[in-house]
């Protein structure tokens, strides 16, 4: 029994890794991904679904070191475990497929609603930043040698440039909204 623990506990770490990859790519999903009979966690990523597998897993390992895990139980476990990793392991088989899938029908187009919260997150940002390089402006005339005056500069040069591709990203969403309102 403990052979075939072992065996599942580094499938599932093998999983874990992919599922990690999986949800850094793509990021969150809209619904969870597994229907609540098959995961508790109501997961919109895998990662916490790979975890609630290997929590179970550890609770009959647990179990099987205290002996107190009945034929039955370790049954029940099992079959749990088994329709958890053949889900998971067809959600992770199904990605090129929705790739291309998602090729296909190009970028999902936002709301005019989200491109608002995008621009109000755009614009606070952009006032942040200004804040940031008026006080590295300011540090830069405060320097109190040269090296610490280009060590300023740089910091002022990096931030002048995120100001300008957040004013750029913030106009061109300004430019969908308004293109967008009068369709």
């Amino acid at each position: 029994m403990k052979a075939q623990i072992d065996a599942m506990a580094q499938h599932l770490d093998q999983l874990a890794v992919q599922a990690a990859e999986v949800d850094r790519r793509r990021g969150e999903a809209k619904a969870p991904l597994f229907a609540t009979p098959l995961f508790h966690c109501k997961g919109k990523l895998l990662t916490p679904c790979v975890n609630e597998a290997q929590g179970l897993l550890e609770v009959m390992r647990r179990d099987h070191q205290q002996g107190v895990l009945t034929d039955a139980r370790a049954t029940h476990i099992c079959e749990t475990l088994l329709a958890q990793i053949t889900a998971l392991q067809r959600e992770l088989a199904t990605q090129p497929l929705r790739k291309q899938e998602q090729a296909r029908r190009g970028p999902r187009r936002q709301s005019i609603g989200e491109l608002y919260q995008d621009l109000a997150k755009h614009q606070d940002w952009e006032k942040r930043l200004a804040d940031k390089l008026r006080d590295a402006n300011a540090s830069v005339e405060m320097a109190s040698s040269p090296a610490v005056r280009q060590q300023h500069q740089k910091q002022v040069l990096a931030l002048e440039q995120r100001l300008a591709r957040c004013t750029k990203a913030r106009e061109r969403i300004e430019t969908t909204i308004t293109y967008r309102e009068k369709r």
